[in-house]
């Protein structure tokens, strides 16, 4: 089968989370042996600050840890159609990062005729914290909708969308995320993730940054978009800046640190209940013991024991202090969170659900093609 999938970037994470799942499933999809095009601005927002940042080398380090994806660049709309077009696809997936207008134009071909099936995927919390930003999008050329939790799945049926959306969480990409060689920790706390724009401050301090000065932890977080204030926050209470880490690369710092944390965005706690980050996936993934600021496992994604939960900075600071001193706590979270990994939430996984949306809609597969 062909696939198409029209997304905001996979070459570039910097910023961009939803980057880590697309193309662990792209790969999953071609593990199954699928053809799949990823087609992607030149000038998309993520890339060009990754380049900014980074240089081209950060696109050079992509092309090496994903070989066999080499996403395809247009500089317009009629560009990104003749890519998606020009592929003969029977499924296309439509990010929802892409501008409104190609969103119309893909489902406006899917009106008039295209053969393949067209499906948009819904990865943000502003379906429900900014319903007018979704309201842009025409989606009435699809065939259906990827949501990436129940919650937002609930609000497509109350627009009309009952039958034709699916639960599609994300889910580690167990090639790259995987347990390392162990080797001597060169610190204790690690944390991956972005600063943004104030949506979790006050609980990036009360979970990550005070536990981490009380503690006097050897810590380093990585990520971008940190104003000059929490640099300075970070400088003061000696915690390391790593800078932007290649999502790739993760794996490898997580080896070399004893205990990472899960921070959730406000409107994720607070609008969609149920909804992990990518980040809790991958580090279940890699073996890491992992303390979460709360968040309600709606869903029941994970089993007790994958993690421990936090309901305020005083008890996250005694759950670090407990697996950085005890091993058999370390070790059976670790046990626990990978085997949950292992047998449910791995893009291979993701990958066979959504050939199972595509079959629902579109019947078996065609063996063949017209000539």
């Amino acid at each position: 089968m062909n696939i198409v999938f029209a997304v905001h970037s996979v070459a570039s994470c910097w910023n961009h989370g939803n980057a880590h799942f697309l193309r662990g499933v792209m790969t999953a999809l071609q593990a199954a042996g699928h053809k799949v095009t990823a087609v992607e601005p030149a000038d998309g927002w993520s890339r060009t600050n990754l380049l900014a940042d980074a240089g081209e080398a950060a696109l050079a380090a992509f092309a090496a840890a994903f070989p066999s994806l080499s996403p395809r660049l247009y500089r317009s709309r009629r560009e990104a159609l003749a890519l998606v077009e020009g592929s003969e696809p029977d499924l296309v997936i439509v990010h929802e990062w892409n501008e409104p207008g190609l969103v119309a134009a893909l489902g406006a071909r899917r009106k008039a005729g295209a053969r393949f099936t067209l499906l948009f995927h819904d990865t943000h919390h502003r379906a429900l914290s900014r319903p007018e930003e979704i309201l842009r999008f025409d989606l009435s050329g699809y065939d259906g909708i990827l949501a990436f939790g129940a919650s937002i799945v609930r609000l497509y049926e109350r627009l009309g969308w009952t039958g034709r959306v699916w639960t599609w969480h994300e889910a580690a990409d167990t090639r790259i995320f995987r347990p390392m060689p162990r080797v001597p920790p060169s610190g204790d706390l690690v944390w991956v993730g972005n600063w943004g724009d104030g949506e979790r401050s006050a609980e990036l301090r009360e979970f990550l940054l005070e536990p981490a000065t009380a503690l006097r932890l050897r810590a380093t977080i990585y990520g971008v978009r940190y104003p000059d204030e929490a640099l300075a926050e970070l400088t003061a209470r000696g915690i390391r800046h790593g800078g932007w880490l290649a999502n790739h690369r993760v794996p490898a710092i997580f080896a070399t640190h004893r205990v990472t944390v899960h921070v959730p965005r406000r409107p994720y706690v607070e609008a969609l209940p149920g909804i992990p980050t990518i980040r809790v996936f991958e580090a279940l993934a890699c073996g890491i013991p992992l303390v979460s600021a709360p968040w309600s496992d709606d869903e029941g994604l994970f089993p007790a024991g994958a993690f421990l939960t936090a309901r305020d900075g005083q008890e996250c600071r005694r759950h670090l202090a407990a697996v950085l001193a005890d091993d058999g706590l370390a070790e059976e979270l670790r046990r626990t969170g990978l085997a949950c990994i292992r047998e449910r939430h791995t893009c291979d996984h993701r990958a066979a659900e959504v050939l199972a949306v595509h079959a629902a809609i579109a019947g078996p597969p065609r063996t063949e093609r017209a000539a």
